[in-house]
C-alpha cells in the first residue's frame, strides 16, 4: 500500500518557490501557504524546490524557514526538507545526544530499514556528521543491546522469498532451548537469528515456535528479557509479524496518556509518508477505534497541527 503523499501534479519548482519566498516577505508570515506546499509535495519535488529556491534568491530555505517559524512546527518543515536517508541519520544522532540514549528511537530506526536503507543512512551519517555510526553506537549502548543494535548496523540480513522449511523448524527449536526451555537465556542464539534470517523464513520460524514452545515468541520474550533488549526483540518481531501495525502501536505510544512525544510522532509521519502511512492509518483505525487524524488533532496544536494533518490526509 502507498503512502498518503505523492508527486504533484503539473508541479513547478519555480513557482512553489515564489509562493514560499511571498509567504515570508514582509510583516508576518503566511503559515497556510508553507503548510500549502510542503505538505502536498513528495520528497524528491520538495528537493527540488530547497535546490531552486537557493538558485533563484541566493537564499538558504531551511535558514529562511528558521528565521520565521519554530517550535514544532519549523522542526517538521525542516525535517521535510531533507533527504530520507540524512533525515534519519539526524535522528539517529538526536537519540544519541546529551545524556542517556533513546532506544526506542536507536530500535525504530535500525528495525524498520531493510539493508539498502542501513547502508544509505551510515553513509550519510558519515558526511553529516564526519563521524562513523557503528563507532557512536558502540560508545552509547552496552550489553546484549549494544550487540544487537550492531547486528543491525552490519545491514546484512538475508533477503527473498526462499524459506526452507526444515531450517524454520531448527531455527524455532534452537530459540526454544535458548529461552523458556533452560534456566536463563543464551541471547546470543536470539541475535543469531533474529538479526540474520530474512523476514520471510522468521515468519515461519514464529510459526514453528508456537508449535514448539505452545506460546507466541513474543509472550517468551517478554518473560526472558528485560529493558531495551527486551524492547528491541519485541520490535523486530513486531515488524516482522506486520510492519503497519508495529508503526501504528508506536504512533499510538508516542501520543497516549499526559504530553506527546512529538520526537518519535514527527519521525514515523515524516518517514513513512511515501511508504505505507495509508496501511498504518488503517491499521491504527482497526486498533483503536479511532482514526490517526483524530487523534493528532486532539493532541497537537496549530501550524504544527495543521502539517501534520496535511501530510496524514
Amino acid at each position: 500500500m502507498p503512502g498518503t503523499m505523492s508527486p504533484a501534479d503539473n508541479f513547478s519548482p519555480e513557482a512553489d518557490c515564489k509562493e514560499l519566498r511571498n509567504a515570508m516577505k514582509g510583516l508576518g508570515t503566511n503559515e497556510a501557504k508553507i503548510i500549502n506546499v510542503l505538505g502536498n509535495r513528495s520528497r524528491s519535488q520538495r528537493l527540488e524546490i530547497v535546490l531552486q529556491f537557493k538558485t533563484m534568491y541566493g537564499k538558504d530555505l531551511v535558514a529562511e524557514l528558521k528565521s520565521e517559524l519554530s517550535a514544532n512546527f519549523l522542526r517538521l518543515c525542516k525535517c521535510l526538507l531533507m533527504s530520507l536517508p540524512q533525515f534519519l541519520a539526524k535522528e539517529l544522532k538526536r537519540a544519541m545526544k546529551g545524556s542517556g540514549t533513546d532506544e526506542r528511537a536507536l530500535v525504530e530506526i535500525l528495525v524498520g530499514l531493510d539493508n539498502k536503507g542501513i547502508i544509505d543512512v551510515k553513509r550519510c551519517y558519515k558526511l553529516s556528521f564526519e563521524a562513523e555510526l557503528e563507532r557512536e553506537v558502540v560508545s552509547e549502548t552496552s550489553g546484549d543491546f549494544k550487540r544487537l543494535a550492531i547486528s543491525l548496523l552490519q545491514g546484512n540480513r538475508l533477503e527473498g522469498d526462499v524459506v526452507d522449511k526444515e531450517l524454520a523448524k531448527e531455527d524455532a527449536m534452537e530459540l526454544f532451548n535458548a529461552g523458556i526451555n533452560r534456566f536463563g537465556t543464551d541471547e546470543s542464539k536470539f541475535n543469531a537469528i533474529l538479526c540474520s534470517r530474512s523476514y520471510k523464513h522468521l515468519k515461519m520460524v514464529f510459526a514453528e515456535y508456537k508449535l514448539v514452545a505452545g506460546e507466541d515468541i513474543e509472550k517468551s520474550i517478554r518473560s526472558e528479557m528485560s529493558g531495551e533488549l527486551e524492547l528491541g526483540y519485541i520490535s523486530i518481531v513486531k515488524k516482522i509479524k506486520n510492519t503497519a501495525t508495529y508503526f501504528a502501536e508506536e504512533l499510538y505510544k508516542s501520543m497516549k496518556g499526559l504530553g506527546t512525544d512529538d520526537d518519535q510522532l514527527i519521525r514515523i509521519i515524516v518517514w513513512r509518508s511515501e511508504i505505507d502511512l495509508v496501511e498504518i492509518k488503517g491499521a491504527f483505525q482497526s486498533l483503536y477505534g479511532k482514526s490517526l487524524r483524530e487523534y493528532i488533532k486532539e493532541d497537537t496544536s496549530g501550524d504544527f497541527k495543521n502539517l501534520l494533518l496535511t501530510i496524514v490526509k
